[in-house]
């Protein structure tokens, strides 16, 4: 879905360094660029009576002096390793006072330049975030989920402080995210939020449960969890004097999309829903197509698009066939080792064992989220859904494909009897509903635009034509 990298340095080793040659003794400045967005490493080599001993900055993650694994320099390459997060960064030093080299982590590389030449962080602006004071009232707001025994905090926007307004509640997409679904620098519920209360809706977003200032885990919810934190959502407004109770509406982007079905088909006080980039087809499918454009975008040849989606397939078929997790987890532990042997794989960063990587792929496969995604069909959920419906895609979105979704969605709501229908594809947006060139996840951070007005203005004039 929504899903980004991320970079955790948490070990604390020392690095011991020898050198044959040239001195590589000072601070060396590199930068990963991934999907679009920009992350600064700082290597410090110091000279101690024993050696050397080195550590690690990640600015951007405001993480400072991490202690490294080990390191080795046979001139001209430089080998650094911290296998205990499966990290590897190997280069080679030139004549110009440059390491290029390859940084390797969980699976993935990067290319990775360093020098002693400092880097600035490069800013994006993004124009359209609301600059306070704003000309509505906003207020933060906390509220209870009895079933999951925690509490979720956010921020509550009436276009007035006195009246009694229709309201949205927003829903983010997959991952763990704050109230204003912030990624890649981009905070497109803050944006979409703010255009929605000047034009007169009011706005409840909140922090997903276990982020930010809410309470709870999240590491073991899955998407039928999270829709009873939406339900929360809707029992808190039933209380507020100024929440008209039967305009209380859902907006949910991608993960978003699949649980505003969820709460709507079960819940009266639902009067309408709109999903921007909501699934219409099994997890498991979308997925793999999901895989298959991303890898098509970036550049990926044929041959290895089709071993991937015969590879996965193979994998997924055994979530959905084996529902004890016991035995799917060694099942599947099987099965990657296979493949591991059949083909080794040369995103496993060097150093790491098969059995190391297998372990990383199965649990990643096996959390709460993913098994109940992957095994997830939301079209008889949405055939429940009896309000009126407004299902949104940019024509270029990679992640959540347009056409499939929202043929699929259209048709489960009219198989169960739903006329008020409207779906609609955006030319040229992609999965963030920006405007883009290609729709890939690399462009997100590289674009200005958070949410385009053409989509802000299909949304808002829906929802206003259901709450006159």
């Amino acid at each position: 879905m929504n899903k980004v990298c991320s970079f955790l340095f948490c070990l604390s080793m020392t690095l011991a360094v020898h050198i044959h040659g040239q001195d590589i003794t000072g601070d060396w400045y590199g930068a990963l660029h991934i999907q679009g967005t920009q992350l600064r490493l700082v290597f410090h080599i110091k000279k101690t009576d024993s050696g050397y001993v080195s550590t690690m900055d990640s600015p951007d993650q405001k993480a400072l002096g991490l202690p490294v694994a080990k390191t080795s320099y046979v001139q001209p390459r430089l080998n650094i390793s911290m296998p205990a997060i499966h990290l590897e960064y190997e280069g080679e030093l030139d004549q110009e006072q440059k390491i290029k080299g390859s940084f390797k982590q969980n699976g993935q590389t990067f290319p990775l330049e360093l020098s002693h030449e400092q880097i600035e962080k490069k800013v994006v602006k993004h124009p359209q975030e609301p600059i306070k004071p704003y000309p509505y009232s906003e207020e933060e707001v906390q509220f209870e989920n009895p079933i999951g025994h925690h509490t979720l905090a956010g921020t509550l926007t009436l276009p007035q402080k006195t009246g009694i307004f229709p309201v949205v509640i927003l829903i983010t997409g997959s991952g763990p995210q704050n109230r204003d679904e912030e990624l890649l620098g981009h905070k497109p519920f803050l944006v979409l939020s703010d255009h929605l209360t000047r034009q007169g809706i009011g706005v409840l977003r909140y922090d997903d449960r276990g982020t930010a200032k809410s309470t709870g885990d999240f590491k073991s919810a899955t998407t039928a969890d999270l829709a009873t934190d939406v339900e929360a959502a809707i029992n808190f407004l039933m209380t507020r004097p100024e929440v008209d109770k039967k305009k209380i509406g859902l907006i949910g982007h991608s993960e978003g999309g699949l649980i505003a079905p969820i709460v709507a088909a079960g819940n009266r006080n639902v009067s309408y829903i709109v999903l921007m980039a909501g699934t219409g087809i099994p997890g498991d499918e979308l997925l793999l197509k999901q895989e298959e454009l991303i890898a098509r975008a970036t550049g990926s040849k044929e041959d290895d698009i089709s071993k991937m989606k015969v590879s996965n397939r193979k994998a997924f078929d055994m979530i959905n066939t084996i529902k004890d997790t016991s035995n799917l987890r060694r099942s599947l532990t099987e099965y990657v080792m296979g493949e591991l042997k059949a083909s080794p794989s040369d995103q496993k960063p060097a150093g790491m064992t098969d059995e190391a990587y297998a372990k990383i792929q199965v649990q990643t496969l096996t959390s709460p989220w993913m098994l109940y995604f992957l095994r997830y069909d939301p079209r008889p959920v949405i055939s429940k859904v009896k309000c009126p419906v407004l299902a949104i895609n940019g024509a270029k979105d990679l992640q959540v494909p347009p056409r499939e979704n929202l043929e699929e969605i259209e048709k489960a709501l009219r198989k169960g009897g739903n006329k008020k229908v409207t779906t609609q594809q955006i030319p040229n947006l992609n999965h963030l509903f920006q405007e883009c060139t290609t729709g890939s996840p690399e462009e997100y951070a590289t674009i200005e635009q958070t949410i385009s007005p053409v989509a802000l203005n299909i949304i808002s004039d829906w929802i206003k034509d259901r709450v006159k």
